[in-house]
């Protein structure tokens, strides 16, 4: 398993989910702290799964999402954000994400969330 990038603007929302992961023994191979930054590092560490928040700097989590998707159709996405409207999630399922994690998040949905997503 090669693991999980997360992508959010917020270091304490990285530093938090890293720690999720770790106690779940899943492993995090980078962190990027805007879309721009979630793009080149996709390409680069090839993760798994991605955890891309939506709102952010630079390049939000939804044009982010559609870049990565665009240049590796199979990229597995998960989708975590304060904004849990409706037409938000229904628009980043429409851009595939797997699936739509709102903040605050317990951390045992992040764990189902990305093993669920994890391949195989």
């Amino acid at each position: 398993m090669n693991g999980v990038l997360i992508v959010d603007d917020l270091e304490f929302m990285r530093t938090a989910l890293r720690e999720i992961l770790d106690k779940a023994g899943i492993p995090v191979v980078g962190e990027a702290c805007n879309g721009i930054q979630g793009v080149e590092s996709y390409s680069r560490l090839n993760p798994e799964v991605v955890l891309l928040d939506i709102t952010m700097p630079e390049m939000d989590g939804l044009a982010a999402l559609r870049r990565i998707r665009k240049d590796d159709p199979s990229a597995r996405i998960i989708m975590c954000s304060a904004l849990g409207q409706e037409s938000t999630i229904l628009k980043a399922i429409r851009y595939g994400a797997r699936d739509f994690v709102v903040k605050p998040f317990k951390p045992e949905r992040i764990v189902s969330a990305v093993k669920k997503a994890l391949p195989g």
